[in-house]
């Protein structure tokens, strides 16, 4: 479940495969860095061990305790250092537009509220000014 919440993205399914007990997930981080966890199912359904338990949590999906339960029951995803986006702030597609299209200088783009630079793009498509 912490898998589906937080968007792994499946990289081996164990399905269908003969003697492989395992599910292999992988999670893109901002930095670069692409963590990697193993889901295995043993034959005898044994449960993880602690210390098998803290070494994924700290090793392969990088939270603590309360973050995973967290994730897994309540769909809090963890704070990965994904920088926030400002209220208000303009698509980067926007701005393109806005400079080489309709002519603007970075400082006139730069002043311009979201809805200014919507309204003022939307006034370029009508009328070409």
């Amino acid at each position: 479940m912490f898998c589906h919440v937080e968007s792994w993205s499946l990289v081996r399914d164990a399905r269908g495969r003969s003697g492989t007990h395992h599910v292999t997930y992988e999670l893109d981080l901002v930095d670069g860095r692409i963590l990697r966890t193993r889901i295995s199912h043993p034959v005898d359904r044994t449960d993880y061990g602690p210390a098998l338990w803290k070494h994924i949590l700290r090793d392969q999906l990088e939270v603590d305790d309360t973050q995973f339960w967290a994730c897994a029951r309540d769909g809090v995803k963890p704070d990965r250092g994904i920088p926030s986006v400002p209220d208000g702030a303009m698509p980067a597609a926007l701005v393109h537009m806005l400079i080489s299209r309709v002519g603007l200088d970075e400082s006139q783009v730069a002043a311009m509220t979201k809805d200014e630079a919507i309204s003022r793009l939307q006034q370029f498509w009508a009328d070409g000014s």
